[in-house]
């Protein structure tokens, strides 16, 4: 029996029964759910991996190879390029006092990413900062601090190169 395309992505995704899926979101193969919220008509790309308690908004692109860790909260018409991570501990340990941690060892410190901003393939998001509307993250940034809306960011630490003008979009 040979299988289509999109009968054959089906085999391959991981989405828990506890992913609230809005209308017309498209996933492709190889993605892993659970616990989250994907708004209408979002697209989702291969290799995606999104934790419990984030939140993507609605008409958002996110590419292949993206970690959306718990604590983020995407808002509408996001794009996320490919490989882009988020990080949600400010201190990440594998143990405390010689035990694996848990849960109750780490604060999760949230990250929120505006309506319309757009994050380049291989970006790092750290913990507590938020993206401005309509903002742009160049390529291979790792973002530390808030970016405001318009702001267009690079680097390592991102900064500022310019804004854009309120009539970009």
């Amino acid at each position: 029996m040979e299988l289509s395309g999109p009968e054959r992505d089906q085999l391959l995704r991981r989405v828990a029964p506890d992913v609230r899926l809005g209308r017309g979101v498209r996933m492709y193969a190889f993605v892993n759910l659970y616990g989250c919220t994907i708004g209408d008509d979002t697209t989702i790309g291969t290799f995606v991996e999104i934790q419990k308690g984030a939140v993507i908004g609605a008409r958002c692109k996110i590419q292949s190879h993206t970690f959306i860790c718990e604590g983020v909260t995407i808002e509408d018409e996001v794009f996320v390029g490919h490989n882009v991570n988020f990080i949600n501990d400010t201190y990440p340990r594998a143990t405390t006092d010689g035990a694996l941690q848990t849960e109750a060892d780490w604060q999760l410190v949230p990250t929120l990413v505006r309506r319309g901003a757009s994050l380049g393939t291989g970006s790092t998001i750290l913990g507590g900062v938020t993206i401005g509307e309509g903002a742009i993250v160049g390529a291979g940034s790792v973002v530390t601090r808030d970016v405001p809306a318009r702001a267009v960011v690079a680097g390592n630490p991102a900064r500022l190169l310019r804004t854009l003008p309120d009539s970009a979009r």
